[in-house]
C-alpha cells in the first residue's frame, strides 16, 4: 500500500500548469486583481463543498470520494484548455474546486487509517512525510515535462490537455485500494446523516482549543503560502527577460527554461524536506516545539523578502521563495500529524477537510486583496512590485508567534 500511496501523490502532482498558472492567466489578458478573484472564487467553492465532502467520504467511502475528485479535475483541465473568456474560466475553477473538495483530507485519512491497521500510528509524521516526498518528486518531474511542453508549443494553455493522462491513471490506481480503507461506510445516501456527522465534528473541532489553534495556524501558514508561492512566476519571468543569454529565443521559451530549472530544483529540495520532516521533530523534542521553530523561520524569510522585493534583487528573491517552499514541506507533515493526534479515527477525513477549509478561507481572503494591492503598486509607481505579499506573510507570522503559548497544544498523555 505504501507504493500505491506514493504513486497517487506522484501522479496527482503531474500538474503541468502549476509553474505557469499566473502566466497562463496573464496570457489570457487577466489583471492580477482578476486572477485573485478567480483564485478567491475557487476557494469559496472549496469552502462550500469541503466539509460536506469530507463527511460524505467518511460515511460512504473514501476511495469513491477520490475517484469523484479525479473526474472533476479532468473536467476542469478540459475547460481550462478550451476557455477564451473570464466567465468560462470561472466554470473551470468551479470544477477544479469540486476536485479539491473531494480530495483534500480524504487521502490523508486513508493513510492514517492504514497506519492504525498496521499498529504504526507513532510513525505518522515519518510515513506521511515519505509519501509527500514522492508527491514533490512528481512535481519535479512534472516541471521538466511542463517546461518542455511550453518550449515546444510556444504557449502555456495547451499544457492542460496533458494533465488529463496522469489523473485518469490515478483512477485506475484507486481501484486497487483494499475496500477496508473506504472506512466504516453506511448503506444508502442520506443528507440528514451527512449533516449529523458534519455537525458533530464541527462542534468537537470548534469546542476544543488545540484544534481551534491548529485551524488558525493553517489559515495563516497554508493560506499565506498558497497565495505567495505563485508570485514567484512573474519574478522568474522578469529575471529570464533580463538575462543576457538566450536572447534569440522568444520570451515564453526563455521564461519556460528558467521556470523549469528553478521549480525542478525547488521540488527536489521540497521532496527531501518532506521525507526528513520527522528529524526536525526528533531534534526539537516533539511536534509542537518543531512547529514553533518553523514559524520563526517563516517569519525570517518573509522579513527578508520585504527589502528584496522592494529593491528588485531577483536572484535573492528567488532563493527566498525556494526557502519558503522547502520550509512548507517540513511544516505540512507536522501539521497533519498534530491534527490526527487530536482526531477520532471515524472523523479523520472530516476534520482534515475542516483544516483544508481553514486554509481555503485564508486563500479566499488573501488572494484578491494581494492581487488588488500588487496592481495598485503599478498605478502608483508605474511598474508592479510584489512587496505587499512579503508584508502580509510577515504580519501573519508575527500574529501567530505573538499569540501562541509553547506547549499549550500538546495532546494530553494517555
Amino acid at each position: 500500500m505504501l507504493f500505491r500511496f506514493c504513486l497517487y501523490g506522484f501522479l496527482k502532482n503531474q500538474q503541468y500548469y502549476e509553474p505557469f498558472l499566473i502566466l497562463v492567466f496573464r496570457e489570457k489578458g487577466l489583471s492580477f486583481l482578476q486572477i485573485g478573484l478567480l483564485v478567491g472564487f475557487r476557494e469559496v467553492c472549496v469552502n462550500l463543498f469541503e466539509i460536506p465532502s469530507g463527511a460524505a467520504a467518511d460515511l460512504y467511502g473514501r476511495r469513491r470520494s477520490m475517484i469523484v475528485s479525479m473526474a472533476a479535475y479532468i473536467a476542469s483541465f478540459a475547460v481550462f484548455a478550451m476557455s477564451k473568456s473570464l466567465a468560462v474560466l470561472f466554470a473551470a475553477m468551479f470544477c477544479f474546486a469540486v476536485g479539491d473538495a473531494f480530495r483534500t483530507g480524504t487521502h490523508k485519512a486513508i493513510i492514517f487509517d492504514w497506519l492504525r491497521f498496521q499498529g504504526r500510528t507513532d510513525e505518522r509524521t515519518k510515513v506521511y512525510g515519505y509519501t509527500r516526498s514522492w508527491s514533490k518528486l512528481g512535481s519535479a518531474v512534472s516541471v521538466l515535462i511542463a517546461a518542455a511542453l511550453v518550449f515546444r508549443t510556444g504557449n502555456y494553455t495547451s499544457i492542460f490537455w496533458f494533465c488529463i493522462i496522469p489523473y485518469a491513471l490515478n483512477i485506475v490506481n484507486f481501484l486497487g485500494y483494499p475496500a477496508a480503507l473506504d472506512g466504516a461506510c453506511v448503506t444508502g445516501f442520506s443528507l440528514r446523516t451527512v449533516a449529523g456527522m458534519l455537525w458533530r465534528t464541527l462542534r468537537q473541532t470548534l469546542g476544543e482549543r488545540p484544534l481551534r489553534r491548529l485551524l488558525g495556524e493553517s489559515f495563516c501558514y497554508e493560506g499565506m503560502f498558497s497565495v505567495a508561492k505563485d508570485y514567484l512566476q512573474p519574478v522568474l519571468r522578469q529575471t529570464a527577460l533580463a538575462l543576457p543569454v538566450l536572447t534569440t529565443l522568444a520570451d515564453k521559451r526563455r521564461a519556460a527554461l528558467l521556470v523549469g530549472l528553478v521549480y525542478f530544483v525547488m521540488h527536489l529540495l521540497s521532496s527531501q524536506a518532506s521525507r526528513y520532516a520527522h528529524r526536525v521533530v526528533e531534534w526539537r523534542g516533539d511536534e509542537e516545539r518543531a512547529a514553533r521553530f518553523l514559524w520563526h523561520l517563516d517569519w525570517l524569510l518573509f522579513a527578508a523578502l520585504v527589502p528584496l522585493l522592494l529593491l528588485r534583487w531577483n536572484g535573492l528573491t528567488i532563493g527566498a521563495f525556494v526557502g519558503l517552499s522547502v520550509l512548507q514541506n517540513v511544516w505540512r507533515p507536522l501539521l497533519m500529524a498534530r491534527l490526527d493526534s487530536h482526531s477520532a479515527p471515524e472523523q479523520g477525513a472530516t476534520i482534515l477537510s475542516i483544516e483544508s477549509q481553514a486554509k481555503s478561507l485564508g486563500i479566499m481572503l488573501l488572494a484578491p486583496l494581494l492581487g488588488w494591492t500588487v496592481d495598485a503598486t503599478a498605478r502608483l509607481g508605474g511598474e508592479r512590485n510584489f512587496w505587499p505579499v512579503a508584508v502580509a506573510g510577515l504580519a501573519l507570522a508575527s500574529l501567530v508567534l505573538a499569540t501562541g503559548r509553547p506547549g499549550a497544544n500538546r495532546p494530553a498523555a494517555t
